[in-house]
Formats: C-alpha cells, sequence, structure tokens
C-alpha cells in the first residue's frame, strides 16, 4: 500500500468510511444501553449498565478507540470540505444543485458541525462528570452524601427546557447527517451491487429515523415527567 494512500482524496474518503460505520455501530450500542431508562424502574437497570460501561476495562479500552475515530472522522470531514472548495473557487453562474443531490448531501459539513457542538456539551454533562469528578457515584449502593448517580444526574439536566430543546435539535441534524452518511460510508469501501444497495439505502433511511428518535424521545420523556 502506499504511503501516500491515506493523504490521497481517495484515502480520505476511505477513513471517513471506516470512522462512519465504527461511529454507526457505537451509536446502535449508546442507544440500546441509554434507551434502558424507558423501563421507568428508577434508573436501576440503566444505572447497572452505566457502571458495566465504565468499570469494563474493554469498554474503558473502546473509549479511547472511539476517542480517535471520532477525531479522525472530524479531521478528515473539515479537510475534505476545504479541499472541495478550495478545488472550485468560483461557484458556477448557473447551478440546479436540487436536481443532483439533496440539501443534506450538500450541508454534510454544517450538520456535522451541529453535532460536534452537542457532542462537546454532551460530553461536559455526562462524561466529564462521571469520569473525573466525585459527584457521580458509581452506583446507588456507594454513594455519599452530595452524589448522585448517573440517571439522577440525567434527570437533572433534563430539567432545564433549553438544554432539551438543544437536544432534540441536535438529534435531528443527526438524522439528515446519517441520512447521506450512512448510504455513503458502504459506498466508500466499495459496498456497491445491484441487488444489496436498495437494502442499505432503505436500512440507512430507518436508522436515519429511528435511532435519532429514540436518543430525542429520552430528554422529552425525563422533561415531562413520563419516565421519573
Amino acid at each position: 500500500m502506499s504511503k501516500n494512500m491515506f493523504s490521497s482524496s481517495i484515502g480520505k474518503k476511505l477513513v471517513m468510511g471506516i470512522t462512519g460505520l465504527f461511529l454507526i455501530s457505537f451509536l446502535v450500542v449508546h442507544c440500546g444501553i441509554n434507551a434502558l431508562i424507558f423501563l421507568n424502574d428508577g434508573g436501576q437497570t440503566f444505572n447497572a449498565a452505566a457502571e458495566f460501561m465504565g468499570t469494563n476495562w474493554v469498554i474503558r479500552t473502546m473509549e479511547i478507540v472511539l476517542f480517535v475515530g471520532f477525531i479522525a472522522h472530524i479531521v478528515q470531514a473539515y479537510i475534505l470540505t476545504y479541499e472541495n472548495n478550495k478545488a472550485r473557487p468560483i461557484k458556477y453562474k448557473v447551478s440546479n444543485a436540487n436536481a443532483n443531490s439533496t440539501w443534506y448531501s450538500r450541508s454534510m459539513g454544517l450538520l456535522g458541525t451541529l453535532i460536534l457542538i452537542f457532542l462537546i456539551l454532551h460530553l461536559k454533562h455526562f462524561w466529564v462528570e462521571s469520569r473525573f469528578t466525585d459527584h457521580i457515584a458509581h452506583n446507588e449502593f456507594e454513594k455519599l452524601p452530595g452524589q448522585e448517580t448517573l440517571y439522577e444526574e440525567m434527570k437533572e439536566v433534563f430539567e432545564n427546557p433549553v438544554v432539551v430543546a438543544v437536544y432534540v435539535l441536535s438529534m435531528v441534524s443527526l438524522s439528515y447527517h446519517l441520512m447521506h452518511g450512512f448510504q455513503s460510508a458502504f459506498q466508500t469501501l466499495g459496498l456497491n451491487h445491484k441487488k444489496y444497495t436498495p437494502i442499505i439505502k432503505k436500512t440507512g433511511f430507518w436508522f436515519s429515523i429511528i435511532i435519532p428518535l429514540i436518543f430525542a424521545l429520552m430528554p422529552l420523556a425525563m422533561y415531562f415527567g413520563f419516565v421519573k
């Protein structure tokens, strides 16, 4: 393999595709664990799952891989966007972009930036609190005075209507980002076939609806008291 493979345009897109599929798999796991709040059991099952994720060495190692994947995906996205804009500094006088692509496929940079802002907020609310402070107890049985479980922290965060609105709007951005990104990741890796591509497209469509919808319903359910 050429040493310039990953510095070429094709190489950068390959990195985007691989990291994109990795982050899609992360969304499935993360969504499944967070959806445990809908059991409405006072957070017992969710807290148990969160404790396992936070203390298992395999999961903690995967966190490092996840962050590398996030960084690689974000950096390559901005590099590709910059290079594409640089390659065409003067826009065509007549452009019929709507006939050739969807608006969200042309707005991946903007949608990705909105998701990045949300990610920073989300990490501050939960990951930093649970990993680098004493504010969050590892489980209900080891709580010290003044500490909260991760479930209680979630309820507290989602008491703020502004935060809830930001989370929901961010999930809308994620949905549109996935609308294009899901299929694009497979296409970049050369997984195109007249028999399987329609299945990938349909799976990507429903994935981009269902996963962000579940994520959006979590803060809404807590804010309106459906989950207690």
